[in-house]
C-alpha cells in the first residue's frame, strides 16, 4: 500500500478511527492544525461552490459524542506534546519546518456555531491543552460569522478570548449578488457583515477570503473594489482587523466549474487589501 502523505491538498476530517478530532498541513497555520469537527453530519448553513466537503455520500455519523470527542483531543494533544505524533505515517512525512502543531481548530464539515453545545467543547478544548501543558496553543474557530448574534455563541466568543483564541471570519464578497454566488446560502450577506463588525469590536479578528474562478471568470474589479470597501467599513466603525488571508482554491471543489486563481491575480487582491490600509496574506492553489 502507497503511503499517504500530508500535504495542505489533502483536509479529509479523518485520523485513523477518531470520530471527531483529525489534524491537517495548514498553509495558513504554517504546520500542524488539529481540527475538531462537530458536523459529522455534513449538515451547512453555507453551500459554498469551493467547498470540499463531499456532501454528495452522508456523514459516518449524526451527532457528537463528547465523551469520545474529549478521549481523541486528549490522545492527540499527548501525543503532540511527546513528539510521537511525528514519528508515524503520515506526520513523519511532514517537512522538519512544518513538523509543529500550531493550534487546535474548530473547522468540520460544516458551521461549528451552530452546534448547540458549542460552547461545551470550547471548555472541553481549554481543558484538554492546558492538561496536556499546551496551554500555548491558538484554539482557533473557522467560522462563516452567521451565529455571532446568537447569545450562546457570544458568550463563547468572550470565553476564547480569555484562552488565547482567535476568530478566523470569511468574508468572500463585496457585493450580496457575488456573497450568493459562491456561498449559495439563504441567510442575507448584512447578517455576516454585521456579525463580524460586531466580533471585530470586541476583538481582533482576522478575515479568511477565499477568490476562484467560476466558470473561467475570476471577481471583477468592482467586486474586489466592493470588497475592499466593506473591509474598510468594518475598520472605519471600530472593528478590529489583524490580517487578511486572500486564497484559493487548492483542494477539489464541490463545483468542477470552480478552479483557483493565479499567484498573480491573488497577489493583486492581497495588495489592494494593503492599500486599505490592512495588513494581508496571499495563500496560493500550489502553495506546499
Amino acid at each position: 500500500m502507497k503511503q499517504k502523505t500530508l500535504t495542505i491538498h489533502d483536509h479529509r476530517r479523518q485520523l485513523d478511527e477518531n470520530r471527531y478530532v483529525y489534524a491537517v498541513l495548514s498553509r495558513r497555520s504554517g504546520g500542524v492544525s488539529i481540527g475538531i469537527n462537530l458536523n459529522p453530519d455534513k449538515v451547512c448553513n453555507f453551500d459554498c461552490i469551493y467547498c470540499q466537503v463531499d456532501r454528495t455520500t452522508p456523514g459516518r455519523f449524526r451527532r457528537v459524542d463528547l465523551g469520545i470527542l474529549e478521549q481523541e483531543l486528549r490522545d492527540i494533544l499527548a501525543k503532540a506534546r511527546s513528539g510521537a505524533l511525528f514519528e508515524h505515517p503520515p506526520f513523519s512525512t511532514i517537512p522538519a519546518p512544518l513538523r509543529q502543531v500550531k493550534d487546535i481548530a474548530f473547522s468540520g464539515d460544516g458551521e461549528p456555531t451552530t452546534y448547540p453545545r458549542f460552547k461545551e467543547v470550547v471548555e472541553l478544548a481549554i481543558r484538554a491543552k492546558n492538561e496536556a501543558g499546551l496551554g500555548h496553543l491558538k484554539i482557533v474557530v473557522i467560522t462563516n460569522a452567521t451565529m455571532f448574534h446568537r447569545p450562546r455563541v457570544r458568550e463563547t466568543l468572550a470565553l476564547l478570548d480569555r484562552h488565547n483564541g482567535e476568530i478566523w471570519a470569511k468574508l468572500d464578497a463585496g457585493t450580496e449578488e457575488y456573497y450568493h454566488l459562491v456561498d449559495v446560502t439563504t441567510i442575507p450577506f448584512q447578517r455576516v457583515l454585521h456579525n463580524i463588525l460586531a466580533a471585530a469590536r470586541h476583538r481582533p479578528i482576522v478575515i479568511q477570503s477565499l477568490f476562484m474562478r467560476v466558470h473561467g471568470v475570476g471577481p471583477d474589479e468592482r467586486e474586489i473594489k466592493a470588497f475592499c470597501d466593506r473591509l474598510r467599513e468594518i475598520v472605519v466603525k471600530g472593528g478590529k482587523i489583524t490580517l487578511v488571508q486572500v486564497y484559493t482554491v487548492a483542494r477539489r471543489p464541490a463545483q468542477d466549474y470552480v478552479t483557483p486563481l493565479s499567484n498573480a491575480e491573488v497577489d493583486a487582491i492581497t495588495e489592494a487589501v494593503r492599500q486599505i490600509p490592512l495588513a494581508a496574506a496571499s495563500f496560493y492553489s500550489g502553495q506546499d
